[in-house]
C-alpha cells in the first residue's frame, strides 16, 4: 500500500463538519460530495450524462427560465444524521434563492437558505450510484423541502419525477415516448410535450 493510498483512506474515514468540508482542499481539481460527514469522490461524468444535463438546461432556458435561476453542479447542504452536501447535475432555483446567492463566494445552498425549485440527478453506472440517487438522495431532498426531484436513468431508460405533496414525495415514472408530467413544466406552459426519448436522446 502506497503512502498516497494510506492518506486517501485516512481522509475518507475522517468525519468532517460542514466547516471542514468547505475549507477542504486537496490541491487538485477533484470534486467531492460530503456523505454522512465523509468525503465522497465524484468521478468524471460520462458523455451521455453530461449531454442529458446540458439538454435539460437549454430546454428550461428556452421555456423562459432566466439564466440566473439555472445552475449545474451547485452544492446543496441537506439534513441527515451527519453533515451531508450533495452536488446535483442540474438545479432550477427560485427567484428569491437566485437573488440570495448573487454575492456568494461559493456556489452552495446552505441549510438556512430556501430550497431549489427542482433538482435533477442523472444516474451514473453502478449499484451504489443508483441506490444513492433513488434512495438516499430521495429522502434527503424530501426533507430539504425541494418541490421536485427528477431521477434521469439512461440505463433503465426512464425518468422518475418526484413531487412534494404535504411533505412527502409522490412518484411518477415515465419511459419511451411518454410525455413527462411535472408541476414545473405545467407552470412553464410548454408548446409541445417533453418526452423521455427526447431527454435521453435515444432517437
Amino acid at each position: 500500500m502506497t503512502n498516497a493510498t494510506i492518506a486517501e483512506e485516512a481522509i475518507a474515514s475522517k468525519i468532517m463538519s460542514l466547516e471542514d468540508f468547505l475549507n477542504y482542499d486537496d490541491g487538485t481539481d477533484a470534486r467531492y460530495e460530503l456523505e454522512d460527514g465523509r468525503l465522497l469522490f465524484m468521478p468524471s461524468e460520462s458523455e451521455i450524462n453530461r449531454r442529458i444535463a446540458i439538454f435539460l438546461l437549454l430546454y428550461f432556458a428556452q421555456l423562459g427560465i432566466p439564466g440566473s435561476q439555472l445552475t449545474m453542479k451547485t452544492e446543496v447542504a441537506v439534513s441527515g444524521s451527519r453533515t451531508t452536501v450533495r452536488v446535483p447535475d442540474l438545479l432550477v432555483l427560485t427567484e428569491e434563492l437566485a437573488r440570495a446567492m448573487e454575492s456568494a463566494t461559493r456556489s452552495i445552498i446552505m441549510l438556512d437558505m430556501l430550497p431549489p425549485r427542482l433538482v435533477v440527478e442523472v444516474v451514473s453506472p453502478g449499484r451504489k450510484n443508483a441506490e444513492r440517487d433513488y434512495r438516499y438522495k430521495r429522502s434527503q431532498y424530501q426533507a430539504r423541502g425541494i418541490a421536485e426531484y427528477w431521477i434521469v436513468d439512461p440505463r433503465q431508460e426512464q425518468i422518475t419525477v418526484l413531487t412534494l405533496v404535504a411533505g412527502l414525495y409522490e412518484e411518477a415514472v415515465f419511459s419511451g415516448d411518454m410525455a413527462i408530467a411535472s408541476p414545473l413544466l405545467s407552470e412553464l406552459g410548454q408548446a409541445s410535450p417533453l418526452t423521455v426519448v427526447q431527454v435521453l436522446q435515444l432517437g
